[in-house]
């Protein structure tokens, strides 16, 4: 998870052409009267087939991304509260979504916590084929 609202990619191999392929990139964003608001970045799950990715944050949202392309694919409508948790089905087919407030606005009311389970579509999830 990331405070700073980015994601990074980063690799296990040490080789120095494949270390060059990473990377980080700015999301769960949003200009609010010119000023940028930062929301913190709780949960990443990665498709079981397609390697594309989805991230949850404390802004609701749910994005699918690309991360060989660097694009986002997808965002889902808002959740009540903040996204906790993320988790893919073995055969990428379903979403499991937990959406909780995590305090970051303090004690106060808020929606219960859920879970959802999203049907997933393939134009959601595959990548889209690099232009050049």
């Amino acid at each position: 998870s990331s405070v700073e609202g980015r994601v990074a990619m980063e690799y296990f191999d040490m080789a120095a052409d494949v270390q060059s392929l990473k990377y980080a990139f700015k999301c769960h964003r949003k200009n609010e009267n010119g000023k940028d608001i930062v929301y913190p970045v709780n949960a990443i799950a990665f498709h079981p087939i397609l390697g594309t990715f989805a991230s949850g944050g404390c802004d609701g949202f749910v994005n699918i991304w690309d991360g060989n392309n660097k694009k986002r694919l997808y965002q889902y409508a808002k959740y009540p509260t903040s996204i906790a948790a993320l988790a893919f089905s073995g055969d990428g087919e379903l979403l499991a979504v937990a959406s909780s407030y995590t305090y970051e606005e303090g004690d106060q009311s808020h929606p219960s916590d859920a879970i959802y389970i999203r049907n997933i579509l393939d134009s959601e999830v595959r990548p889209k084929p690099k232009v050049r």
